[in-house]
C-alpha cells in the first residue's frame, strides 16, 4: 500500500513543482493565476497522500517522504518530470495527466480503503477543472494558427512515449487490485486511451502511430531532468533540517 500512495504523492508533487515554474510567466494574468492554482492543487494533493503514507513508515513525517528520499526511491511517472517546454507542451502534459487522474480517482472513490476513497473524492473535484481547462486550451491551439498547430504537434511528439509510464505498476499493486483497493492498471490505460482518442478526434488531431513507451516509471527509473528537480525540492530541508512544509 505504501508504494501505491507514494506513486500518487510523487506524481502530484513533481507535477506541482514543474507547473510552479510558470508562476509569473503565463501568457496573460488570468491564465498565469489559473495555472498556478493547478500547481497548488497538485501540491495539496501530494500533501494528503504523503500524510496517509506516513502511517506505513514509523517515525517518518510527510516532509521526510516528500523531501528526504533518494532519487531512486521516488515512484513518479517520468511524464511528470518532463520539462515544461512551450505553452502548448505544458498544457498537453497537464491534459494527459488530468485525463489519467480523472479516470483514476473516479475508480478510487469505490475503493475498499475508505481513507483512500475519501482522498480521491476530494481530489476529483479539482481534477475535473484541470481537465476542462486544458481541454479548452488544446481546442484553441488545434484550431488556431499554423504556428499553434505545429507547436501542438511537436508537443505530442515529445510527450507521447512517456504517457505509458503513468500505468506502470508498483510492486504490490496487483494484490491491491485483487482486494479491490485500487483499480486495474490495464483497465485504466484502456479508458485513458479511449478518452484521448475521442478528444483528439474532436480537436482534429491524430494519436501517434508509434507504440513505443518509456518504462520504469514506478521502479525509480527517471529521466535526466529529475536530478535538477530534486535539487530544488530538497535544498531547504538539506540546508535547514527540520523545516516544516
Amino acid at each position: 500500500m505504501k508504494n501505491y500512495l507514494l506513486k500518487l504523492a510523487d506524481d502530484t508533487l513533481i507535477m506541482g513543482q514543474r507547473l510552479a515554474e510558470w508562476c509569473g510567466k503565463g501568457p496573460y494574468l488570468e491564465e498565469d493565476i489559473a495555472l498556478t492554482n493547478i500547481a497548488l492543487d497538485y501540491l495539496g494533493q501530494s500533501s494528503l497522500f504523503y500524510k496517509y503514507a506516513t502511517q506505513f513508515y514509523e517515525g517518518k513525517s510527510e516532509d521526510d517522504l516528500a523531501f528526504l528520499r533518494y532519487e531512486h526511491e521516488y515512484l513518479n511517472a517520468q511524464l511528470t518530470e518532463f520539462p515544461n517546454g512551450d505553452y502548448a507542451q505544458t498544457i498537453l502534459k497537464t491534459y494527459f495527466f488530468a485525463v489519467y487522474q480523472k479516470i483514476l480517482f473516479e475508480k478510487l472513490m469505490k475503493s475498499q480503503d475508505s481513507q483512500l476513497a475519501a482522498l480521491a473524492e476530494k481530489a476529483l473535484k479539482e481534477v475535473k477543472y484541470h481537465y476542462a481547462h486544458t481541454k479548452t486550451w488544446l481546442n484553441v491551439f488545434a484550431n488556431g494558427t499554423e504556428e499553434s498547430i505545429n507547436r501542438l504537434g511537436n508537443a505530442v511528439g515529445n510527450l507521447w512515449e512517456y504517457t505509458g509510464g503513468l500505468f506502470d505498476k508498483t510492486e504490490e499493486e496487483e494484490n491491491l487490485t485483487k482486494l479491490e483497493i485500487v483499480p486495474d492498471s490495464e483497465m485504466l490505460e484502456n479508458e485513458w486511451q479511449g478518452t484521448i482518442q475521442k478528444d483528439f478526434q474532436e480537436f482534429g488531431m491524430q494519436i501517434p502511430e508509434n507504440a513505443f513507451m518509456q518504462k520504469g516509471s514506478r521502479k525509480g527509473i527517471h529521466t535526466e531532468y529529475f536530478g535538477y528537480i530534486l535539487c530544488e525540492l530538497q535544498y531547504m530541508q538539506r540546508a535547514y533540517p527540520g523545516c516544516e512544509w
